[in-house]
């Protein structure tokens, strides 16, 4: 025979077996919470020795440093998982990696552009058209490179500035290193006068190349001039030369600008004219002529009122 219970006392037993058996899982409960602080914290301290240790001994401190802040995710997610199966929340742990599943697939519709910047950023780590402080140009972005991170890869500028690229862009955009191995080429144009002897001038500019220290002197990259143009007023000769471009805001500005200093200065020394552009006015036959009227000194005419 089935005896009826009122809904209050079904509510009450409902509510005291739950209770119950809330505390039995409990301790696991309150196990499975020390095992993801402790997960946290052995991750953090797993990341902290290898930076200490392996950045500095690194040859790629890029890539040590984006494998470290992997390491710590993936440690933290491992710990998490554990303590899921501590707490005897198993089927809780199976439920949420077939819901990450799915949800990846959801978000990755969503959001497009962090899963392309993030899927960027790990093929970077790996295969890169650059190190830490190279010097590389994105599109119209320049500047030395600071850091990789899964979404976006840091530059500073030359003139101050932070850039953060996404690295979908850096992964797909032509970039340009002037640092890849250290060596770079600058130019610049001088003009001498046309009744100058050319071969004396090339020669003077060869042996100011070749007297700055700063300047490499090998024959792999020779310096040379070579005549560039015959331009109205001058005969414009470019000089190419090779510099170390570890710090290429230094190399290419200051040093670029002591070189055309010395040449300018070896030149004039040794009698070589620097014309300015010279302009010339030609009247023909069939134009009028330029009326031009002479102003006289004010002290020839003082002269010839005396």
């Amino acid at each position: 025979m089935l005896l009826f219970q009122p809904p209050t006392t079904t509510v009450v037993n409902s509510i005291d077996r739950y209770y119950h058996e809330f505390l039995e899982i409990l301790p696991r409960i309150a196990l499975g919470i020390f095992v993801i602080i402790a997960g946290v914290l052995i991750a953090q301290l797993i990341t902290n020795i290898y930076k200490r240790r392996i950045l500095k001994k690194a040859n790629d401190p890029l890539m040590a440093r984006f494998l470290a802040q992997a390491i710590k995710i993936i440690l933290i997610l491992i710990s998490i998982m554990i303590a899921l199966e501590v707490a005897g929340l198993s089927r809780i742990a199976a439920g949420i990696l077939t819901a990450a599943g799915g949800a990846a697939i959801i978000l990755g519709f969503a959001f497009q552009d962090i899963g392309k910047n993030f899927l960027a950023g790990i093929i970077l780590a790996f295969n890169r058209p650059f190190r830490i402080n190279d010097t590389i140009k994105i599109d119209t972005m320049f500047g030395k490179v600071k850091a990789l991170n899964f979404r976006y890869t840091h530059i500073k500028t030359t003139d101050g500035r932070d850039i953060y690229i996404p690295n979908s862009d850096v992964l797909t955009k032509p970039v340009e290193n002037y640092t890849a191995d250290g060596f770079f080429r600058l130019e610049f144009v001088v003009g001498i006068g046309y009744e100058n002897d050319i071969e004396k001038a090339k020669l003077l500019i060869r042996q100011v190349l070749a007297n700055n220290k700063n300047i490499i002197q090998d024959e792999a990259h020779e310096s040379f001039v070579i005549e560039d143009e015959l331009a109205a007023s001058t005969i414009n000769l470019k000089v190419f030369f090779w510099i170390n471009t570890i710090d290429y805001r230094v190399t290419s500005s200051v040093l670029r600008g002591l070189v055309i200093k010395e040449v300018k200065e070896a030149l004039a020394i040794n009698g070589f004219n620097l014309p300015a552009d010279i302009t010339e006015l030609k009247l023909y036959s069939t134009e009028e002529d330029i009326p031009l009227k002479l102003r006289k000194d004010p002290r020839d005419l003082l002269e010839n009122n005396k």
